[in-house]
């Protein structure tokens, strides 16, 4: 045990004291500035909706903020990935077509319209969608890091689009009658990009 009138105790005290400031200043800086973006609120809403399952709630959040920045990609690509949630893959590749349209190298966008293709038994074009979107930007092969999959209860790392990648590509090489492209306890695990960066 530390004791209380030790120069480690008074670090940690410190330590701990100035992490809480960081993190309440930064809250304080996010929530103050949210406002200049519109729709941004409502855009960071459709996206804790998304985690939290809630699809429906979310598509609800990215029309809002839709209707006052019609042209956000990262919008169009959230409704898509709340559509998608809702099995409404054909309006869900609308949305995510639409992102793409705005804004041709929107890595994020190819990696779920790929995950969208694989869904749609699509798989010729869910591999073209994942090289696309790795070539655009190899972070996107990464996957959800630590601290995303540690708030989503997920301790291993769920498969990525490098590994589906390299799993479609391996399955379409074999002829038509021994190709295994769906394994639904698999494919269940993974999971949509979300796009946090700033565009």
């Amino acid at each position: 045990m530390i004791q209380t009138d030790s120069a480690l105790y008074r670090v940690l005290v410190v330590g701990a004291m100035a992490t809480a400031a960081l993190i309440i200043a930064a809250m304080v800086y996010q929530y103050v500035f949210i406002g200049d973006v519109p729709g941004e609120l409502n855009y960071r809403l459709g996206n804790l909706r998304l985690e939290d399952g809630k699809y429906q709630e979310a598509l609800a959040e990215f029309d809002i903020q839709l209707q006052v920045a019609p042209l956000s990609t990262k919008g169009q690509l959230g409704r898509g990935l709340a559509l998608m949630g809702l099995g409404e893959f054909n309006a869900a590749l609308q949305a995510i077509n639409y992102a793409i349209d705005l804004k041709p190298d929107f890595a994020a966008a190819y990696a779920n319209r790929g995950i969208l293709h694989d869904k749609m038994s699509r798989h010729e074009q869910a591999l073209q969608d994942y090289r696309k979107a790795l070539k655009l930007d190899e972070e996107t092969g990464e996957g959800p890091d630590w601290l995303t999959r540690f708030f989503r209860n997920q301790y291993d790392a769920p498969p990525t689009i490098v590994d589906r990648a390299a799993y479609l590509e391996q399955e379409l090489k074999k002829p038509v009658s021994q190709r295994l492209l769906q394994i639904p306890e698999i494919d269940k695990e993974q999971r949509s990009y979300k796009f946090e960066k700033k565009l």
